[in-house]
């Protein structure tokens, strides 16, 4: 069995993790660590909840323990760049954790934070600097920090960078980096533009990969529940009721949308809250702490929070709103079976997402099997309304908040009342998921 000291890791390093849970290398660290010990570009693909941070930050905090002397000020030896300001704090917490008891100073900025604050904890310099794209490009245009010495840039989740729009303050801030440096890119899934991007900022990369892009962990049981709008919201108790003391995480499709769903929970008893981009970034902080310490049971997120939540308890996944971008699927039931643990996702689909479904399990190359309601028809797809986009939805539903919908059967029965369509079929007994109520406690 290969062991972190197998590895060639610094003793320093070694010793930190002994601090952790982290006893032998994932397969994708097993596979990273020696290339990029060796100063080889690099890319790597896999699942999430894989260990992808430590795949590049164990290595590069041991190619910067070498160097013996502290940075120059507002100089930056190493950036790591996210697109969500909860995957910077993540990464930036385990980069402090393999740090301890070395001299490695690591920085976060992100945006939502005083930017003035950040700009004198940057006077001094730093050894790594974990960053949201829009807030490096606001501190490198006061002037606040300086790439011209970083020799390492880590793009982590590029595809998701590549969904928000980030492609072109990418484009910004390698105009600042010297070309003459490692680059190391890693991705859940692996869209077309991917290879553009490794061929633009990569040279000659060695390619990792330890299951195939877009593939969920095999560890999560995934089912598709089919429900109009307006019953989502008791379908979701229902569910949530039936593994009380589990914690759960909750995704809808707008901003609006979750927190009027998140007050709905909390109105019935639930200990819930929302994490959106409205939200302040101490908010979302202090919420992401809670949640990982258990105060809170259920979260309520938008997609801007899936690629930054890392807490091994979550149990359950609801896609409460099937996602717009598909590959958004694979990082929002990423949120559980982490680090080897077993999960369910739950997907609510509404005729009007039904093409939402096809399209994720186009990705998926697979079935989501059915446990609640059968697939709409064309016609009955075709008449429903859209649902909301990115931030101006209304209420989760549709209906008013509270209203017990029409003949609501149990999880795993179709539901039965006129807002109910006719199916076109039936629900396979084979599919291979179970509702809740039948699964075993593990």
């Amino acid at each position: 069995m290969t062991t972190f000291a197998d590895l060639g890791l610094s003793p320093k390093i070694l010793k930190a993790l002994e601090l952790t849970n982290m006893t032998t290398p994932t397969p994708i660290q097993a596979q990273a660590i020696p290339h990029i010990m060796k100063g080889s570009d690099l890319m790597g693909l896999a699942q999430t909840g894989t260990g992808k941070t430590a795949a590049f930050g164990l290595p590069l905090l041991h190619r910067l323990l070498d160097i013996g002397h502290p940075p120059a000020p507002r100089h930056v030896r190493a950036l790591v760049l996210a697109p969500t300001r909860e995957l910077v704090a993540q990464i930036a917490e385990n980069f402090m954790t393999f740090t301890k008891g070395t001299a490695v100073k690591v920085t976060m900025v992100v945006g939502g934070a005083s930017i003035n604050r950040q700009a004198d904890r940057l006077l001094k310099g730093s050894d790594v600097l974990v960053a949201t794209p829009g807030r490096l490009i606001d501190l490198l245009e006061r002037g606040a920090v300086t790439l011209e010495s970083c020799g390492y840039l880590v793009l982590d989740e590029a595809d998701h960078m590549l969904d928000m729009g980030f492609i072109h303050s990418l484009r910004k801030i390698a105009k600042y980096i010297p070309q003459h440096r490692q680059t190391m890119l890693f991705s859940a899934t692996m869209p077309n533009d991917i290879e553009e991007i490794s061929q633009t900022y990569l040279r000659n990369p060695v390619r990792v990969q330890v299951a195939p892009p877009g593939k969920p962990v095999e560890k999560i049981v995934q089912g598709v529940h089919y429900i109009p709008n307006g019953d989502k919201a008791k379908l979701l108790e229902s569910y949530l009721l039936k593994h009380p003391g589990e914690q759960a995480l909750v995704f809808g499709r707008t901003k609006h949308g979750a927190e009027k769903l998140y007050k709905l929970l909390v109105a019935w008893g639930f200990k819930a809250s929302s994490i959106h981009g409205n939200k302040s970034q101490n908010h979302r902080d202090r919420t992401l702490t809670e949640f990982r310490e258990g105060s809170l049971d259920v979260l309520v997120a938008t997609d801007v929070a899936a690629r930054g939540i890392d807490i091994p308890g979550v149990r359950h996944v609801y896609n409460y709103d099937m996602p717009n971008v598909p590959e958004n699927y694979v990082h929002r039931i990423g949120r559980t079976a982490r680090a080897g643990a077993e999960g369910n996702a739950i997907a609510f689909c509404a005729p009007a997402e039904m093409g939402e479904l096809q399209a994720v399990e186009k990705l998926l190359k697979k079935v989501i099997p059915v446990i609640g309601g059968a697939p709409w028809s064309v016609s009955e797809q075709a008449a429903a309304p859209k649902p909301p986009q990115g931030g101006r939805g209304g209420r989760p539903g549709g209906k008013p908040m509270g209203q017990r919908p029409q003949g609501q059967g149990k999880p795993g029965q179709r539901p039965t009342g006129p807002a109910v369509a006719k199916p076109v079929r039936t629900a396979s007994k084979t599919g291979g998921v179970q509702s809740p109520a039948r699964q075993k406690t593990r």
